[in-house]
C-alpha cells in the first residue's frame, strides 16, 4: 500500500467462506434489498449512464447477514492489525458495508475518486464474489489510474479476492462494463483526524460515497483498530 497505493490479497478466506457469503448477498439481492446507485450530484444526463450498480448497506447485524458480518470482522482485523503502518492515517472507525451488483448487460461506473472532498475515508477495502470469473468474457475489471504514473492498474473482479487502496485522488478508478452480473461487498476505514474536520464543517455530501446521494453510511468501531 504504501509504495504502490494497491495492495491485493488473493484466497482471502477460502471458498466455502466465500460461497457462504456470496449466498447472503445474493439472498439480499433476491429479496429486493437492492436499489439503484445514485450520484451525489445528479446531473440533466442518466445516472445510469454514469454508474450501472445496484448497491445494498449492510450493517452485519441484520438476519440473514451473518456471514457478510464475519467477513467485516475479519477485514477489520486486517486492518487493525496493520493501523499505524498505513501512511499517516489513524483509522478509528468504518461506514457499512456496501453490497453491490452490477447486473450485466454492459452496466459499469465512470472514472471517479471515492473520496474528493476529505470526508473521512482513507482506506477503501473490496471483497469479490464472482466464481469463474473470465475479464475477456465477462468485462468488468476495476482499472485504476494511480496519481503520478503513467501506467494503470486493471484488477479482475475474481472470487474471494480483496482489494485495498486508498480512497482519496491518489486513486481515480472505474468498472469497466460488465456482462455477467458481478458481485463485490465495499467497506471504507475512516481516519479519526479528517473525519473529526469533516464533522466540524457539516457539509452535505460529508460520508457520503460518490454515487450514493443523501445516505450517510454510520460510522462503526472495528472492534477498536488502536489496540
Amino acid at each position: 500500500m504504501n509504495k504502490h497505493g494497491i495492495c491485493v490479497v488473493d484466497n482471502f478466506l477460502g471458498e466455502e467462506t466465500g460461497l457462504c457469503i456470496l449466498e447472503d448477498v445474493v439472498a439480499l439481492h433476491k429479496a429486493d434489498k437492492f436499489t439503484d446507485g445514485q450520484l451525489v450530484s445528479p446531473r440533466s444526463d442518466s445516472s445510469k449512464d454514469i454508474r450501472g450498480d445496484q448497491i445494498a448497506w449492510v450493517e452485519g447485524k441484520e438476519t440473514g447477514c451473518e456471514n457478510i458480518s464475519f467477513l467485516l470482522t475479519r477485514v477489520d482485523d486486517l486492518i487493525r492489525q496493520c493501523n499505524g503502518n498505513l501512511g499517516k492515517y489513524r483509522i478509528n472507525g468504518r461506514t457499512k458495508a456496501m453490497a453491490a451488483c452490477y447486473p450485466g448487460n454492459g452496466t459499469g461506473y465512470v472514472r471517479h475518486v471515492d473520496n474528493p472532498n476529505r470526508d473521512g475515508r482513507c482506506v477503501t477495502c473490496i471483497y469479490y464474489l464472482n466464481k469463474n470469473w473470465d475479464a475477456k468474457e465477462h468485462g468488468g475489471l476495476l482499472r485504476v489510474f494511480p496519481e503520478g504514473k503513467a501506467q494503470f492498474a486493471d484488477i479482475e473482479p475474481k472470487f474471494d479476492r480483496l482489494l485495498l487502496f486508498w480512497s482519496d485522488q491518489r486513486n481515480p478508478h472505474e468498472v469497466q462494463p460488465s456482462y455477467a452480473t458481478r458481485y463485490a461487498v465495499t467497506v471504507w476505514y475512516l481516519d479519526a483526524d479528517e473525519t473529526a474536520k469533516a464533522h466540524l464543517r457539516v457539509t452535505p455530501a460529508s460520508f457520503t460515497r460518490p454515487g450514493e446521494k443523501d445516505k450517510k453510511p454510520s460510522v462503526t468501531k472495528p472492534s477498536d483498530p488502536n489496540d
